[in-house]
C-alpha cells in the first residue's frame, strides 16, 4: 500500500503502549492494530486528530506516502486504475 504507517515509532518514542493509546484515543486495542499495521482503508479525521494530540505530533509523523514497487500509474494503485478509467470511458493501461 502506498500509505506507510508510522504509529509503531511514535509509540517507541512516547514510550507508550497501543492499549494505552488505543484508550486514551477512544477506540479499540484491535482497530487501532488494523491502522498500525497499515490494513486500514480509511482513517477519520477525527481519529487522526485524537492520535496526533494523544502522541503531541503531526498528521505526516504518522503517515507517509511511499511509491508502489509495481509503477502501476494512477498513483500507483493498477486494479483501481484501470476501473476508474474504465468507469469514466478514458482508454489506456
Amino acid at each position: 500500500m502506498p500509505i506507510a504507517v508510522d504509529i509503531d515509532v511514535m509509540l517507541a518514542r512516547r514510550k507508550m503502549s497501543v492499549g494505552e493509546l488505543a484508550e486514551r484515543v477512544g477506540i479499540t486495542p484491535a482497530n487501532l492494530a488494523v491502522l498500525k499495521n497499515g490494513r486500514a482503508k480509511a482513517v477519520r479525521f477525527t481519529t487522526l486528530a485524537a492520535l496526533c494530540e494523544v502522541l503531541e505530533c503531526q498528521p505526516g509523523d504518522l503517515l507517509r506516502w511511499e511509491p508502489d514497487d509495481g509503477g502501476g500509474g494512477a498513483g500507483g494503485r493498477d486494479g483501481e486504475g484501470a476501473v476508474e478509467r474504465a468507469a469514466h470511458g478514458v482508454p489506456g493501461g
